[in-house]
């Protein structure tokens, strides 16, 4: 990527870093980075790592201040709408990370640049870039611009919740269930990993899913453990 698409991502995030290098890293998916080692650009899965713990700080700072009466349960539901993939992924376009994210040729190839994960992990390491370049402030600024209405109290209970909030919701009307999800296998080379995960309800596996990053495996794996339980229900 030349510099002057740089600027021009900076220009819609409205920042200037100091140290660009950290813009390109966000934007830099693994495939490309494997693909091109004589370039010394990092790929952006240690950026969405930071950037996912800032976001998660920033939303529930900005949750618990605004609904005093809320439960932490209530409030855990309202997070677990505002950071998930689907809304990173709406949030994604409108930053035109599509535009920008710097794919290897088999995964652009593959519709990488439209796929959920890539984008929604992208929105998360360009968080952390912000962060680590500008300072917690700025990125609580850059937070809070992204998403823009979404955070208007009246629109918070409108957010699509999605399959894993749904399923955690669906079990907890009754008190015993004990929920929570494994890793079951990675499989690949380290730019284009497959995960398997597997959804277990008190100790039993339920269901499993497949995705590109641990996010959407889960997702999957929640998505076919709800299928199978209203189904169990409509017998």
């Amino acid at each position: 990527m030349d510099n002057e698409n740089l600027i021009s991502l900076e220009k819609i995030l409205g920042f200037n870093f100091n140290n660009p290098s950290i813009l390109l890293s966000a934007i830099t998916h693994p495939s490309y980075a494997f693909e091109h080692p004589e370039e010394g650009v990092e790929h952006n899965e240690r950026l969405e790592f930071l950037g996912d713990a800032v976001l998660e700080l920033f939303i529930s700072d900005y949750l618990f201040r605004t609904f005093p009466q809320k439960s932490e349960g209530d409030l855990t539901k309202l997070r677990s709408r505002l950071v998930c993939a689907e809304s990173l992924y709406e949030l994604a376009f409108k930053i035109n990370l599509d535009k920008f994210l710097r794919l290897g040729k088999g995964e652009f190839k593959a519709g990488g640049n439209q796929r959920m994960s890539n984008l929604a992990n992208a929105v998360e390491a360009v968080i952390g870039a912000v962060y680590f370049d500008c300072g917690i402030e700025a990125a609580f600024n850059f937070i809070t611009r992204l998403y823009g209405e979404k955070l208007k109290p009246e629109n918070l209970e409108q957010l699509p919740k999605d399959e894993k909030t749904t399923l955690q919701e669906l079990l907890q009307k009754e008190k015993n269930n004990v929920l929570r999800y494994e890793i079951l296998m990675e499989e690949g080379p380290p730019h284009q990993k497959i995960f398997t995960a597997g959804v277990i309800i008190n100790d039993k596996l339920i269901a499993t899913g497949r995705g590109k990053s641990k996010k959407e495996a889960e997702q999957e794996a929640a998505k076919k453990a709800l299928e199978l339980l209203r189904n169990e229900k409509e017998v």
